[in-house]
């Protein structure tokens, strides 16, 4: 037994299928794609994480902010 219950032999049986159907040339480029895909997404997860501030870096440059804060009450019976 391998995976989950998966044998190699099912996998080997499973990924000669979805060759003979999609062949190797587009399988190829559905794998560069995705890479290309993950690749974007990390760099913009990081460079979302570079542009933000939290409040004590902007207090320690100098810089303020305007917030509104709003809190919701519950009506004590």
């Amino acid at each position: 037994m391998g995976l989950g219950g998966i044998s190699i032999w099912q996998l080997l049986i499973i990924l000669a299928i979805v060759l003979v159907l999609f062949g190797a040339k587009r399988l190829r480029n559905v794998g560069s794609d995705l890479g290309a895909a993950v690749k974007g997404f990390k760099s913009a997860v990081k460079e979302g994480d570079d542009q933000t501030e939290t409040k004590e870096q902007i207090e320690a440059q100098g810089r303020t902010f305007d917030a509104e804060v709003t809190a919701k009450q519950k009506d004590k019976v």
